[in-house]
């Protein structure tokens, strides 16, 4: 999910400091030359068609593994390779406009997504294909938060509360009609176009932004702080995230910590992350303030959103996968089952921003991961090879139910204690942690589907034998039957092979239930660290709801 925020991104160019003379009168008195409304619609648009990038290819996963001769499992890598590359540069947006200036940095960022979506939908391969991918979520982490910072410049302070208002539908609406847009397009068309639609949009975009778009007069280019950029740390950053990545992807396949291949990444991702930690609590001008985890409500919180993140991301993936893969229902169909969830969320999502104005933000958390688990719970003891694509919607808005309220109470809790100048770090770490939760968990939940369903498949195919009566009594019916229309000499065969797949596929439902309660009880066992946060009293210290 996209993020709204009513201050400015880790990405955003912190606001030049009090000055007299011309400079303050600026500062104070600046106003874009175009309608502010017509900037935010300009740079929503560029945003929207971000996020609608991450959830619109879920439903595609299984055409692209056919057409590109992969399996499943790989398949989602799509999805992994845009999401780490996303979280890679999210801290990098403030360095690249105090450089080139933050109109061109967006800019920069709209060409390169629009490009690298071209490439992506004639990639040949599912290595061309993560590339190109990798590319496009690099263009798109400068997207958002810098949508935000031009935001936050264009409105005055009475009217951009309202502004991130339509941000926020924006980072909603995006994943709501995604999948089912992508399933559409993948069923009456190719996968393929779920990327060439970005090109017209991307270049409307360019177009626009470079019409209406400026930086205020505050706002300095230095061109020698291209040599101040951490560049060590980030490429730590980029190294960890990789070899997490690659170990996570690739260890289910590789038997996990019995292969070398394996063993290799994990070592390289342990060691480059420590090198990272050490050398980021060092560094004058760290890409990532670690500091920060000295303090405990921020430190809690990222490790909240972490799963928050992860589970939102697993399930817009595990939803689909279980419908087509297994049930047989197309694209579209699948889309459709989620994006009732996201139309739900924009009912909820305002209730949410007014309980968090009311309550205290740990007692939100705490209400949302129960909430979570209640849902999954149910979600996983009530699916089955019969479920309709209606129940599967119902489903799907169970799940999401509780994203607004833990979405909103994390990101504020994550502020209380923190100084008004550590603000842009702090939104960068959390907006970081959610999507390298989303990454993982879309591996960990794949992996734990293929693993859980071989277990299942051998355990059933205990009963597949002449001593268990209910299976020759099926078999002897099936034969029967089939022998009408196959005749005799193939009946048998093919009645064995038709309870073959019915085991297969109830393995499979085996497995989903499996990981569904795995992810119910992650979010039980999250609501105590909820009650670590320290108690707000919003109504009466007049706190106000940033929204991320």
């Amino acid at each position: 999910m996209g993020s709204a925020a009513a201050t400015a991104d880790s990405n955003a160019i912190p606001a030049a400091p009090a000055a007299s003379g011309p400079a303050a009168v600026d500062h104070a008195d600046w106003k874009p030359k175009f309608n502010p409304w017509l900037i935010a619609a300009t740079v929503a648009l560029a945003a929207f068609m971000e996020v609608l990038d991450t959830s619109i290819a879920n439903v595609a996963l299984p055409h692209i593994a056919g057409s590109l001769g992969a399996s499943n499992d790989e398949s989602t890598w799509v999805l992994t390779s845009y999401l780490v590359s996303n979280a890679v540069v999210l801290p990098l947006g403030g360095w690249a406009s105090s450089v080139i200036g933050r109109k061109k940095f967006f800019m920069l960022c709209i060409v390169i997504f629009t490009v690298s979506s071209f490439l992506c939908g004639i990639a040949w391969s599912l290595p061309i294909l993560l590339i190109c991918r990798v590319l496009q979520g690099a263009g798109g982490g400068g997207l958002q938060p810098m949508a935000q910072a031009i935001m936050a410049d264009s409105f005055d302070a009475r009217r951009r509360g309202l502004a991130f208002s339509l941000y926020g539908i924006v980072a909603v609406l995006a994943p709501s009609i995604g999948p089912t847009l992508g399933g559409w397009i993948t069923d009456n068309y190719s996968w393929h176009w779920i990327f060439y639609i970005n090109i017209p949009v991307g270049i409307l975009a360019l177009v626009l932004v470079g019409r209406l778009v400026e930086d205020p007069p505050y706002m300095k280019v230095d061109r020698s702080n291209f040599f101040r950029l951490d560049y060590i740390g980030l490429g730590l950053l980029a190294v960890a995230m990789a070899a997490l990545q690659i170990t996570l992807d690739k260890g289910e396949e590789k038997d996990w910590f019995g292969s070398n291949f394996i063993v290799f990444f994990a070592v390289t991702f342990v060691a480059a992350f420590a090198f990272l930690i050490w050398w980021e609590w060092r560094a004058k001008n760290p890409i990532m303030n670690l500091k920060l985890f000295r303090y405990k409500n921020f430190a809690v919180c990222c490790g909240l959103m972490l799963l928050v993140g992860g589970v939102l991301n697993a399930s817009t993936v595990l939803q689909p996968q279980f419908l087509q893969g297994l049930l047989g229902y197309t694209a579209t169909s699948a889309g459709v089952s989620l994006s009732l969830g996201g139309l739900a969320l924009l009912v909820v999502m305002p209730m949410a921003g007014i309980a968090v104005g009311r309550f205290p933000a740990r007692n939100l958390i705490a209400f949302g991961f129960a909430l979570f688990a209640v849902s999954y719970y149910y979600v996983a003891h009530h699916i089955d090879l019969d479920i309709s694509i209606g129940v599967a919607s119902f489903l799907r808005v169970l799940q999401v139910l509780p994203i607004p309220f833990l979405f909103i109470s994390v990101t504020t809790a994550a502020y209380f204690g923190l100084p008004r100048e550590a603000s842009n770090q702090v939104s960068g770490l959390i907006n970081f942690v959610r999507n390298i939760g989303g990454s993982i968990l879309i591996s960990l939940t794949n992996a734990a589907v293929t693993e859980r369903t071989l277990y299942h498949e051998a355990r059933l195919q205990n009963y597949m034998t002449p001593t268990w009566a209910p299976y020759q009594n099926e078999l002897r019916n099936l034969t029967s039957y089939l022998g009408r229309t196959a005749g005799q000499a193939n009946a048998a065969g093919a009645a064995t092979g038709q309870i073959y797949n019915r085991l297969v596929a109830q393995a499979g439902t085996l497995a989903y239930m499996d990981v569904y309660y795995a992810i119910a009880v992650a979010t039980f066992v999250m609501i105590p660290l909820a009650f670590l946060l320290s108690k707000n009293q919003p109504a009466a210290s007049g706190e106000k709801v940033a929204i991320h």
